[in-house]
């Protein structure tokens, strides 16, 4: 667990599944925006327990990490966070995704939360960068970002299908300050 002011972000276990169902069922069309469309099948109570059993495998094998974000004073589940493609070797980089229920937006908490795994991904698994990729029109996630200390660096033009449609994201990457 790594603790913020009124956040804590830690990966997930199987107890987690019910809940991880419920802030994906209650906020699926918000999400959907912003990813790829899903099938009725990912929004299962089975689906959730698979997909966090192949979190932890793959954070056991250093491919990825994945964190609920829960409210520290009821422990309630409010959004997700994660790193995903790590690159040992030269590199020493990962992508940071995250979602957060549409009735907990405009609180702060996101910007807590990637400040909370930006500083795990920099001082606990060693990484040096750590990118993200944002619709140019989803203000409200660069403006996390920024708030978090990454930097934008261009755009990367029709780069992720969403929905149907090849979108152009903003790409932003955050440096190991000690780099």
């Amino acid at each position: 667990m790594i603790k913020g002011d009124d956040i804590y972000i830690r990966p997930f276990t199987g107890l987690d599944s019910v809940s991880l169902l419920n802030l994906q069922t209650s906020n699926r069309e918000f999400f959907e925006k912003f990813s790829m469309s899903r099938s009725s099948h990912y929004y299962s109570l089975d689906n959730q327990m698979k997909l966090i059993e192949k979190w932890n495998d793959n954070q056991e094998k250093d491919r990825e990490y994945n964190f609920g974000i829960f409210k520290s004073e009821s422990d309630e589940l409010i959004g997700t966070v994660n790193l995903f493609q790590v690159i040992r070797g030269s590199l020493q980089s990962a992508f940071i995704g995250y979602f957060l229920a549409e009735k907990q937006n405009g609180k702060g908490y996101t910007t807590k939360a990637v400040k909370l795994i930006v500083d795990y991904a920099f001082n606990n698994l060693q990484l040096h960068r750590i990118e993200a990729g944002v619709m140019p029109h989803n203000i409200g996630s660069i403006r996390v970002l920024e708030k978090a200390g990454f930097h934008k660096e261009g755009i990367a033009k029709k780069n992720v299908k969403i929905n149907g449609r090849w979108e152009d994201h903003q790409v932003l990457a955050i440096i190991h300050p000690n780099d």
